[in-house]
């Protein structure tokens, strides 16, 4: 049974932001809020949760640090985790695409631009990165230099900083961008996004591609499998996530047919087959530029963003009906609940008194009920 377990308010408001997990914390860098000035270079902001306590905190900013040799606030960029570490490429404000890399120790909380040599891939914002062993592979995305989508794969090796351009065989998935690469099993997944008739040009024709297509990190083959089972809509600006060697897909935004989905899939790439999962318990609202991240057997979602005629908590705003709004919710997603978080949800549901139960189990419950609150009001965001 797959179910939805907590829902709270009060965390980063925060879109196409790029998130990931190192032990029990999740650092999510930059993104957008609605509304704020994205075209000064001020330093990214870095927020972690703490999932043992489902509490959000704000990473103090170094003054004395600025661009380049702290990464600029941005959207559209890609993180992924090696150790302790984090590497954070591409993105852009409404000023400038970047192509730095940028490295935050999570143990020291300090920035580093590494040195770095090879084939450089090209400034680009709303591409996919991965990490398999130690090295991180680049997918797609939009390059503002060219002014074109990409569909060009690119290897950073983490132990010699050494970029490469990979040569691949067969037939790429189309020219994309905002699509999710996912790896298991030495292959590289990739599903989603946004393409263009005229592709790799963006005239503004959309295409949304529902296919799915791995890259054999072996052979450096593009091969698209035989799907059974109805596959999800194409989308883009979804979340695809690891668990239990299946890929799941969460949510994304239709530009031709204009919906936004709440929606949960799973693909199993050994029978290639795909499901649409019906999750018990209260799921998040219909959104796009989330993040959902693995650890253990749960899954965090927080942030996105999705239109204010799909979302009453807008109501008492006065929003157009399509003026977005953006969220500061955190949801969680446990794929085997024990016994213990069953009943810990029975008592809430029922609204057991707690005076009689353990200090450690009431406070798990408060957690799970307690709103953060690191976030501006609604107001604020546009």
């Amino acid at each position: 049974m797959v179910l939805w377990t907590t829902a709270l308010d009060g965390g980063p408001r925060r879109v196409n932001h790029a998130s990931v997990a190192i032990g029990d914390f999740i650092y999510s860098f930059g993104g957008y809020c609605s509304g704020e000035d994205y075209k000064l270079s001020r330093p990214m902001d870095v927020h972690v949760l703490n999932t043992n306590n489902l509490r959000w905190s704000l990473l103090p900013t170094k003054k004395d640090k600025a661009y380049p040799n702290v990464p600029f606030q941005r959207y559209g960029h890609t993180a992924v985790a090696y150790e302790s570490k984090v590497y954070i490429f591409g993105g852009r404000n409404d000023e400038m695409v970047c192509d730095i890399l940028f490295c935050f120790d999570t143990k020291t909380l300090e920035w580093e631009t590494p040195k770095v040599s090879g084939s450089l891939p090209e400034a680009r914002d709303g591409h996919s990165a991965c990490i398999v062993d130690s090295k991180m592979y680049i997918f797609g995305g939009f390059e503002e230099v060219m002014d074109q989508f990409s569909c060009d794969v690119h290897c950073l090796d983490l132990l010699t900083m050494q970029w490469r351009f990979i040569h691949t065989f067969g037939s790429p998935p189309s020219y994309r961008d905002f699509h999710t690469a996912t790896v298991i099993n030495d292959r590289m997944y990739i599903f989603g996004g946004r393409g263009d008739v005229h592709s790799p040009y963006h005239s503004q024709d959309d295409i949304y591609c529902p296919k799915i297509v791995y890259l054999d990190l072996k052979t450096h083959q593009w091969i698209m499998p035989l799907t059974t089972n109805k596959e999800p809509i194409g989308r883009r600006s979804h979340s695809a996530f690891v668990y239990n060697g299946l890929m799941w897909i969460f949510g994304g935004y239709n530009g031709i047919l204009d919906l936004h989905f709440n929606d949960l899939h799973c693909f199993d790439p050994v029978k290639n087959v795909w499901h649409l999962i019906e999750a018990h318990g209260t799921s998040p609202k219909a959104r796009r530029r989330q993040s959902c991240i693995v650890i253990g057997k749960k899954m965090y979602l927080f942030g996105g963003t999705c239109p204010s005629k799909n979302n009453s908590i807008a109501s008492a705003e006065n929003l157009s009906s399509n003026q977005l709004v953006d969220y500061n919710d955190t949801h969680v997603l446990d794929f085997e609940p024990s016994l213990k978080t069953l009943c810990i949800l029975a008592v809430i549901r029922y609204n057991v008194n707690l005076a009689d139960l353990p200090r450690e189990l009431r406070y798990e419950i408060r957690m799970m009920l307690q709103a953060n609150s690191i976030s501006r009001p609604l107001t604020n965001t546009g």
